[in-house]
């Protein structure tokens, strides 16, 4: 018998070419302020700076890349090399494995400071995500804001959850080909979140 406990209501949504699926309290209150915590202490943040116009910008959060030997992940010119999981990762990764089914070697870990830092619009389909890639998109800290739009056909198409601690996101089918996704800027006053999306590098 597994010792993990978590709740299994999920809310899913299928969108034209995707689906979302959201377990609103994948970890206990509790549980996931003190992952919060000794993720936010624990973690080597950096800020990655990506080339626009032939001049870095510093990108508006702090991240840290995790994973597998071999398992490097390139995005808007920026080439990350992983650093070996931690105790509270492989834990973590271990529990969303054991509720999907699924198998996950990398972790890219955001740390938003405040309402100024976001990430702009984007897809996760990176060549070494493969085709139709699953994230699994673990939020700690403050509740923000989470926004998917169409690509191309129907632009117009927006899709928005609010994201709060311990909420385990789950993104799958075509949703990378076909839409983008962001967590926006906000004027108002919001405590650090860390977010967590586990992914799967494939021929490493």
């Amino acid at each position: 018998m597994s010792s993990f406990l978590f709740s299994t209501t999920v809310d899913e949504v299928l969108l034209e070419h995707g689906r979302v699926r959201l377990y609103s309290h994948f970890l206990e209150d509790q549980e996931a302020s003190d992952f919060f915590c000794r993720l936010q202490r624990q973690v080597r943040w950096r800020q990655d700076a990506l080339v626009f116009a032939g001049k870095k910008v510093a990108i508006p959060r702090l991240q840290a890349w995790f994973g597998d030997e071999g398992a490097r992940y390139t995005y808007s010119g920026l080439t990350l090399n992983p650093e070996l999981w931690t105790p509270d990762l492989h834990v973590l990764k271990t529990k969303i494995e054991f509720l999907t089914g699924l198998t996950f070697n990398s972790l890219l870990a955001n740390y938003y400071r405040d309402g100024c830092d976001s990430i702009a619009w984007h897809s996760d389909d990176e060549p070494e995500l493969g085709r139709n890639p699953v994230i699994a998109s673990l939020s700690l800290g403050a509740t923000r804001r989470f926004v998917l739009k169409r690509k191309a056909k129907n632009k117009h198409l927006k899709y928005e959850l609010n994201l709060s601690s311990g909420s385990l996101l789950i993104l799958d089918g075509e949703l990378q080909h076909h839409w983008q996704h962001s967590i926006p800027k906000t004027k108002l006053f919001v405590e650090p979140r860390i977010n967590l999306t586990f992914r799967k590098i494939i021929n490493i």
